[in-house]
């Protein structure tokens, strides 16, 4: 088995799973005001933008060879009802229009969630201590047209009510958007590797915890019956979060689908390489692109990943 490990050139005429910078999805976080790059302490290398920056960034990404972002944005103000969320002039709808104006060929991916323009942190709307299902449904669908309004190229329901990318597929057909996409949040978990995120986005929940809605880490099977139902439902894509333990979620999708795969690094995920390498304990580098490698290969289609602008320079 040795003889085709002797060289690189051996090494690369062989190599099973590819991974380039076509592969990878840039996050990217997005608040009001101007001229601001606000680091996020708990995710070094990671900022949040205000939408003169983040053009600016997406200019960065472009030349290193990333062609999708994916946008958070962050509110000025917050309320029960995320109205921010669904405003026509809020943070993420003005910066898709402005995205789009000076880089038309940046593929431009919204969250379509509540959880970061609600004051009590949730990704749904309250009512008596629960988030209300349908009432968070018809939000969620109300958002995801104002994002396909102001200029997305796909739109991500991440919050996990049932019945939302149903809701989503006929509300954009229904309002002049049938060729928008919906990539799904299909498979995900309840995960404790989501705290630099909430940092970052100002969305941790008030009271309780997201356990009523997003999924149990202790199941597989279910995240099928998700992935199966969203697919039914509309979906174009179908996402599994987080990536890297859930590695058997993804490769039971993609052995279950036909459907484009994405999977998302995430925060978590993310900072503790940076933290392990900036204390000297791995190399960055490899560890990244072997991670992101080890998602490639258990069936992923697309990353999205805090890498993904590093990972584009280190590829090239």
């Amino acid at each position: 088995m040795r003889r085709l490990r002797r060289t690189k050139a051996l090494r690369d005429l062989v190599r099973e799973t590819e991974l380039s910078p076509r592969h990878l999805v840039q996050p990217l976080f997005v608040v009001s005001g101007e001229g601001v790059r606000e680091p996020v302490e708990s995710m070094p290398g990671v900022d949040r933008f205000s939408i003169n920056e983040l053009v600016a960034e997406a200019s960065e990404l472009l030349a290193v060879g990333i062609e999708a972002v994916i946008l958070f944005g962050i509110p000025a103000a917050k309320d029960e009802t995320a109205s921010g969320a669904y405003d026509d002039e809020g943070v993420v709808q003005l910066a898709v229009r402005a995205l789009k104006e000076a880089h038309p060929e940046l593929t431009v991916i919204t969250d379509v969630c509540l959880c970061e323009y609600t004051s009590h942190g949730h990704c749904g709307f309250v009512r008596d201590g629960e988030v209300d299902n349908d009432i968070s449904v018809e939000l969620i669908a109300k958002t995801a047209i104002s994002h396909a309004e102001a200029g997305a190229d796909a739109v991500a329901p991440s919050d996990m009510m049932d019945g939302r990318i149903g809701a989503v597929r006929f509300q954009l057909d229904e309002e002049g958007h049938p060729q928008t996409p919906i990539i799904a949040y299909s498979a995900k978990y309840a995960s404790a590797f989501y705290g630099p995120f909430r940092e970052a986005a100002d969305s941790t929940p008030e009271f309780g915890d997201r356990r009523g809605y997003q999924m149990d880490p202790a199941n597989a099977r279910e995240a099928l019956r998700e992935v199966e139902l969203d697919i039914e439902e509309g979906a174009d894509m179908v996402m599994i979060k987080p990536a890297l333990p859930y590695l058997d979620v993804i490769r039971g999708v993609r052995d279950r689908v036909e459907v484009p795969i994405a999977a998302y690094q995430v925060s978590g995920e993310y900072s503790m390489l940076r933290a392990a390498a900036d204390n000297g304990w791995i190399d960055e580098r490899s560890a990244a692109l072997e991670t992101l490698t080890a998602i490639r290969r258990a069936g992923a289609d697309v990353i999205l990943t805090y890498y993904a602008k590093e990972a584009a320079a280190w590829l090239q």
